[in-house]
């Protein structure tokens, strides 16, 4: 059976998480540092579930269970991501974190929760994977370049684990909103001094946009259409949905940024609707075997 809200779920992610890209590349332009962004992220967040904090059962799940779903999501992915933003565009960030979650996913649900599925849906994985770097282009990959790609591909790493932890230990969406904020706002309030920071000296306009988008859109709504979509489809078939992250982010780039859309992303997004449409029908098709059977 078809869970269109689960469905439904992935692509208001989608959504989301490629707006997220899109104004935390214009953020990290601004006077604010990446610390301060990540500061505002986590502080908006806790505030608004703080009704929650209180009522969660703390004895529900382990510390490191805590510390995987929170951090997995948490400061070390934002971090990583910001400052990879400031070296690349948003859409070729967009390649590098979600572009390899389906690959990242796929060896961890496989590895870790025994998760098997068929190879027309290993081929939409590898056409997706390749798609996603086609539209980096060259340049994307030069040395220059080097210190940025090896941020996101660890925030791609992370986030994975983040994913897993949710499927693996099941986490309701109650227990991600509460872990990922209260492990992030105490853990990174101490850093806060220690990075680099300007939030005092920045427009308040700045502030206010990122910590509603960032804390609420992001932290709050992204993270609870996840967390469901992820229960009900598994980790694997949600990569798959978040790889299409850096198509809409180029869209939104190219038309937020005037970031241009040059022949490599075109054929990227053209690959990456393809192999997903594969992946999809592949998914109905296994779907309605069981049934029949």
């Amino acid at each position: 059976m078809i869970n269109r809200r689960a469905y439904l779920a992935c692509i208001c992610v989608i959504l989301i998480w490629s707006g997220w890209i899109t104004i935390s590349r214009y953020g990290v332009h601004t006077v604010l540092q990446p610390a301060d962004i990540t500061l505002l992220r986590y502080i908006t967040a806790l505030l608004c579930v703080s009704p929650l904090v209180f009522r969660h059962r703390w004895r529900k799940y382990k510390l490191h269970q805590y510390l995987t779903v929170g951090l997995g999501i948490g400061f070390p992915y934002t971090m990583l991501s910001f400052y990879g933003l400031r070296e690349l565009k948003a859409a070729h960030v967009g390649v590098l974190v979600n572009g390899m979650l389906p690959v990242f996913g796929a060896l961890a649900a496989w590895y870790i929760l025994r998760q098997r599925i068929s190879l027309v849906r290993y081929g939409a994985i590898v056409l997706i994977f390749l798609s996603n770097f086609i539209m980096a282009g060259g340049d994307t990959f030069s040395v220059g370049h080097s210190t940025g790609i090896m941020l996101l591909l660890v925030a791609a790493a992370l986030y994975t684990a983040h994913m897993i932890g949710i499927k693996h230990w099941g986490f309701e969406w109650k227990d991600v909103l509460v872990t990922v904020s209260v492990v992030n706002a105490v853990l990174f309030l101490p850093l806060w001094f220690v990075f680099p920071n300007a939030l005092f000296q920045a427009d308040i306009r700045d502030i206010i946009s990122q910590a509603v988008y960032q804390g609420i859109l992001v932290n709050i709504v992204a993270l609870m259409f996840a967390t469901y979509a992820i229960k009900h489809l598994g980790t694997i078939t949600v990569s798959i949905f978040m790889s299409f992250v850096p198509v809409s982010t180029a869209v939104l780039a190219w038309l937020l940024l005037n970031e241009s859309l040059n022949h490599f992303e075109l054929a990227g997004i053209i690959g990456c609707s393809i192999g997903l449409f594969i992946y999809a029908r592949g998914r109905l098709l296994e779907s309605q075997k069981l049934i029949l059977q």
